[in-house]
């Protein structure tokens, strides 16, 4: 009776870690940080995105998005001439820099 209850603690415990080592695969396999979601969950999730673009689209006027697009590439062109005309001076005054900038000693006499 006693080796029964002992074989039977013995594949217990073989069963406890074959469960345990196809867990720690389960986890290698998918990344130790996160379980993968459901596909019904992520195709769920897709679908709701979806409808509230199209809720927010329907709640806009049909011009919002072409004056809205218009003012962005706008926006976009205005930092595109503020940074060429940055980039401009700094050329310059490295440029100039070396030639017109040379400081002389000047001695002053004082009285």
């Amino acid at each position: 009776m006693a080796e029964e209850k002992a074989e039977e603690a013995r594949l217990e415990a073989e069963e406890t870690q074959a469960e345990m080592r196809a867990k720690a695969e389960e986890r290698e396999m998918m990344g130790a940080k996160h379980m993968a979601l459901p596909e019904d969950f992520i195709e769920h999730s897709r679908n709701a995105c979806r409808e509230m673009r199209e809720a927010w689209r329907s709640l806009l006027p049909p011009g919002f998005r072409e004056h809205r697009r218009a003012a962005r590439r706008e926006a976009l062109l205005a930092m595109r001439s503020l940074v060429d005309a940055t980039l401009d001076r700094m050329i310059e005054m490295t440029e100039d820099k070396p030639q017109a900038r040379r400081r002389r000693k000047t001695r002053i006499e004082v009285q």
